[in-house]
């Protein structure tokens, strides 16, 4: 005779609690990133850190993953935004996580800044004073990654001054090229040295 056992009645609850809750799975950057949106549509650039601004720049670059670390790291190896954006692609690279498609959108960023600070000084009179010369060659030297010299031509009524002490190697190259460029009627107003925490016109000190 064939006898079937009776099961064990099933407790209470006991499924539901084996049974693990389904993850969220939105990223947790993804807040974060609407936050940072939000302080930038509100406040402005000037309200946001450097590193915050590159994550900005970075999101649309990488939009899958956490870029706080990345745009720290950046800003730890070069020393600000600016810095950033100016570095070779191939000294970006050497960074953790920056592939070449990343540089090549920082460098865009670069670029859209060059042309926009190119764009802003056209529509006025270029040179028309000290702060517009420093505010033009900090945009478009200060971060280079090489010495450039450039030639300004500038009216009579432009001539800068500076204070630091330049050196006897740019003050040769500088009357070398005075001597050379004044038989051919053109005019060196000046030689203004720019660093990144300064400047020098040697006409301002008269060594010119």
């Amino acid at each position: 005779m064939a006898r079937r056992t009776a099961e064990p009645p099933a407790r209470p609850g006991l499924a539901e609690a084996a049974a693990p809750a389904p993850a969220d799975e939105t990223p947790h950057y993804h807040g974060h990133r609407e936050r940072l949106r939000a302080r930038f549509a509100q406040a402005g650039a000037e309200a946001l850190a450097d590193y915050e601004l590159l994550e900005l720049t970075l999101f649309r670059s990488i939009p899958r993953r956490d870029v706080k670390p990345l745009a720290k790291a950046l800003i730890h190896r070069f020393g600000s935004f600016a810095e950033v954006v100016s570095a070779e692609p191939a000294r970006l690279m050497e960074v953790e996580g920056v592939s070449a498609g990343v540089a090549a959108d920082l460098k865009l960023v670069e670029a859209a800044g060059r042309r926009l600070a190119r764009g802003a000084i056209a529509a006025r009179p270029l040179l028309s004073s000290w702060s517009a010369l420093i505010e033009y060659l900090r945009a478009t030297m200060a971060f280079s990654g090489r010495e450039e010299f450039r030639v300004l031509f500038l009216d009579r009524r432009n001539h800068p001054s500076g204070d630091p002490a330049p050196s006897g190697a740019d003050i040769r190259m500088t009357r070398e090229i005075v001597s050379v460029l004044d038989p051919l009627g053109i005019v060196v107003h000046d030689h203004v040295i720019l660093g990144r925490d300064g400047h020098a016109s040697l006409k301002g000190l008269k060594l010119i």
